[in-house]
């Protein structure tokens, strides 16, 4: 089954109004038709216990392994801390101009930061950083624009001041990549 879209392939529970709103927003900034699945991975092998979180780079390379299949873009969603070796967190991973990313939800709750939860900005964090993946694997890179959504986003504080959408520049290089 060829699909021509991006397959968001869920790694857990999430709502699935969650899901469908993290889905449209996608779909307006790439234009292109998402389909939801589940997927199941077992990530202990992916856990590294000395730092108690897991392994980024190695849960991206499973999910373009077993589900980068049948989709232009496959993105992997999860509940979990997640780490690159030499970084102490990351938010999400994406292969530059590749077919696969991966986001987690893990540390985008304000309850994790000892503040009042807001689900609105928990949905808003993770469509922003969903789409900033996603616009790494169509090989847009960190964008200096200030309220681009390629900006780069260290802390949860850089997630929010930015938008949830692509500046003229990201979106005129998306669309002549597109072309060619």
């Amino acid at each position: 089954m060829n699909e021509q879209g991006i397959a968001i392939i869920s790694f857990g529970y999430f709502e699935h109004d969650f899901l469908e709103k993290i889905a449209e927003s996608v779909t307006r900034e790439f234009a292109l038709p998402v389909h939801i699945r589940e997927g199941h991975l077992d990530l202990s092998e992916f856990y590294d216990a000395t730092r108690r979180q897991y392994n980024g780079n190695m849960i991206l390379r499973e999910v373009e392994k077993q589900y980068a299949i049948d989709s232009v873009k496959t993105f992997g969603l999860f509940y979990v801390d997640l780490f690159i070796p030499i970084l102490t967190y990351i938010f999400g991973q994406a292969f530059l101009g590749g077919r696969s990313a991966i986001a987690s939800i893990y540390r985008l709750s304000n309850e994790r930061y000892g503040l009042k939860e807001v689900d609105e900005s928990l949905l808003e964090r993770f469509e922003k950083e969903v789409i900033h993946e996603l616009g790494h694997t169509f090989g847009l890179i960190h964008c200096h624009v200030p309220a681009c959504v390629m900006g780069s986003s260290t802390y949860v504080e850089d997630i929010d001041q930015k938008s949830s959408s692509l500046c003229f520049k990201c979106r005129t290089q998306l669309h002549d990549q597109a072309i060619q």
